[in-house]
């Protein structure tokens, strides 16, 4: 329901995933060795991917691994945010992110919008090992893969009362 309490019906489009995915990493100081040994663990199969990290992670990923990794901020300097607009603009096809629930981090919010950011362009996520490995030995890792998400046209043209309404240009 809108907020004036009329049906609204969500409409959908695919948007295809190729072959060679596009992952990003990201672990808290206390995941981050499980993420290494993860991924060394599962080096090959990530290797012909295109990996991304954030800050101390993907700097110690390239080392361990020994190929490139797109290495973006710290998660607390932005990192996550970095990864959170990637989602948005299609340039990140699904997170692994193993997260430390146990223990509070200064940039929690930032965390949250960005699993928030995966939910909403519905990419794969997993925040834990056993999820990981169900998803990188998944037959559609190296596939083609239609992902079906919203298609937030008419969400972005919705009428907002007291404003006058205009859809930003250029908005996918």
């Amino acid at each position: 329901m809108s907020a004036r309490g009329k049906a609204y019906t969500m409409n959908y489009k695919t948007i295809e995933m190729s072959p060679n995915k596009k992952i990003a990493l990201v672990a808290h100081d206390n995941k981050k060795r499980d993420l290494i040994e993860w991924s060394k663990f599962n080096r090959d199969l990530l290797a012909h991917h295109e990996v991304y990290a954030t800050g101390t992670t993907g700097a110690v990923l390239e080392k361990e691994l020994k190929f490139p990794i797109r290495q973006l901020e710290s998660g607390p300097l932005g990192g996550d945010q970095q990864i959170g607009s990637k989602i948005v603009d299609g340039e990140i096809d699904f997170l692994i992110f193993f997260w430390d629930p146990l223990e509070p981090q200064p940039h929690d919010p930032d965390v949250k919008a960005l699993l928030r950011m995966a939910v909403v362009w519905n990419i794969p996520i997993a925040c834990d090992r056993a999820s990981a490995d169900f998803i990188i030995s998944s037959p559609l890792m190296d596939s083609t893969y239609q992902r079906i998400v919203p298609d937030y046209a008419d969400y972005r043209r919705r009428a907002i009362p007291g404003v006058a309404s205009s859809v930003p240009s250029g908005k996918k």
